[in-house]
């Protein structure tokens, strides 16, 4: 049965978001190979040494890839996630058009982009900023992944929680000051709760933490930035017109 109205317009949104999430995945897998192979292969290098001294040097026999193959692979790992992405930026985008207080298409795609590399990436790095394969305690993986993902859901609540409180304003200056506070409280109060996980041991060097968290932080933003701006121009302007008429929430 053919598809018309809403559904064919979010369909071919969807086409051109998950095209656009390709895109921006393979831009951020050739980031995090330049800048960020870099660390991981040093803090693999530290955690082997650390492991030989220890006399553990079979720890790495069962690895069932390689590193080259590992390295070959995060071009497929950065396109899949990238294309995830981009559908549910496509979704997000289809649903909340309507919602959004801008009359231009360019600034609603970039301002949903720039709403989840808030609330997917910058909030849950603060809290739980990622380290490399040398560190990190295989007996708390469990917390560890339920308390990122209670962070994202957490920070994607903040930046609801900044776009009502500005809505509850006027003036530009009131708005900027009430979404601020909004999205100030909620992630303060996440941060409270969630627990201070600190698994870097003393004698990890401290420049290549810092620089491996930059290059993890740095692929997000290049994923994210390229996904904004690719969707915004492949979601040409009769589907995205055609999607804000027929499309209710």
């Amino acid at each position: 049965m053919p598809l018309n109205g809403p559904a064919k317009s979010y369909g071919a949104l969807l086409i051109r978001g998950l095209l656009a999430g390709l895109i921006a995945g393979l831009l951020a897998g050739v980031f995090a190979y330049t800048v960020g192979e870099p660390k991981v292969d040093a803090a693999i290098a530290i955690e082997e040494a650390n492991a030989h001294a220890t006399g553990d040097d079979g720890h790495h026999a069962d690895e069932l890839v390689s590193r080259d193959g590992q390295k070959g692979g995060l071009f497929l790992a950065t396109a899949l996630y990238g294309a995830a992405m981009g559908g549910l930026l496509a979704t997000a985008y289809t649903v909340l058009r309507r919602r959004l207080r801008t009359p231009s298409d360019t600034r609603a795609a970039l301002g949903l982009a720039g709403a989840a590399l808030l609330g997917i990436v910058l909030v849950p790095y603060l809290k739980y900023p990622p380290n490399p394969p040398a560190v990190g305690n295989p007996d708390t993986i469990d917390q560890r992944t339920i308390s990122y993902l209670a962070i994202v859901v957490i920070g994607l609540v903040a930046v609801w929680a900044a776009v009502v409180a500005a809505r509850t304003q006027h003036d530009q200056w009131r708005q900027a000051l009430a979404a601020t506070a909004g999205f100030l409280v909620v992630v303060t109060v996440g941060y409270v709760l969630l627990p201070t996980i600190d698994e870097v041991p003393g004698t990890f060097p401290a420049d290549l933490l810092w620089n491996f968290r930059i290059a993890s932080l740095g692929t997000q933003a290049v994923m994210w930035s390229a996904l904004g701006l690719a969707f915004a121009a492949l979601a040409t302007r009769p589907v995205r017109e055609q999607t804000r008429e027929t499309v209710t929430v």
